[in-house]
């Protein structure tokens, strides 16, 4: 959406899902990769915000890279400002990307591992119920890909089956767009 067709793009690499649950293996995969495309390329956009490890990656860099000035995904699909409003407007909030409303409650069941053995005998719902004890609200955050409609419902299924009002906002690439354009002259000052 935002790289598509972009003729300065010339490496697209994506980590696993999840590493932002482990700050120090975050920082620690982004600092290889980065590193590993030194001589490659003129620099790297960074696809992250700082997600409780990055700020200050730079230094531990050798390639020109530019990181999302958000605290994390969901800031940078909605703009921070957006992002502090919605969390003032109901601190009990849990966002949901299309992403994640496509994983809806399997996805959270497997990420949390209670899907392993040794939960067999469990309710796994009390487990998801705990974790939850503090929401009110899901928040479904259109970001424009695939079906508003299909996302939203599966959204307001998982905000049912936890007892969440449920509401919905229009996320947007500005971020991203612009964090792109700002890579792109890092790129073209070391270039140039």
């Amino acid at each position: 959406m935002v790289t598509g067709g972009d003729p300065d793009v010339v490496h697209k690499e994506y980590l696993d899902f999840g590493l932002h649950a482990y700050p120090e293996t975050l920082r620690r995969a982004i600092t290889e990769k980065v590193n590993s495309l030194e001589g490659r390329v003129d620099a790297v956009f960074i696809g992250y915000g700082i997600c409780q490890s990055l700020k200050g990656i730079s230094g531990e860099l050798r390639v020109p890279a530019l990181r999302l000035d958000c605290d994390d995904c969901i800031a940078t699909l909605l703009t921070p400002p957006i992002y502090e409003a919605e969390r003032r407007k109901c601190a009990g909030t849990f966002f949901v990307t299309p992403f994640f409303a496509e994983r809806g409650m399997e996805g959270m069941m497997k990420g949390l591992r209670l899907d392993s053995p040794k939960f067999q005998r469990y309710d796994k719902m009390w487990f998801i119920r705990r974790l939850f004890d503090g929401y009110s609200r899901a928040l479904f955050v259109d970001t424009g890909v695939g079906s508003r409609e299909r996302y939203e419902a599966l959204s307001r299924a998982f905000a049912e089956e936890l007892g969440l009002k449920h509401e919905a906002t229009k996320g947007t690439v500005s971020v991203l767009a612009e964090a792109l354009s700002k890579a792109k002259q890092l790129a073209g000052q070391k270039s140039g």
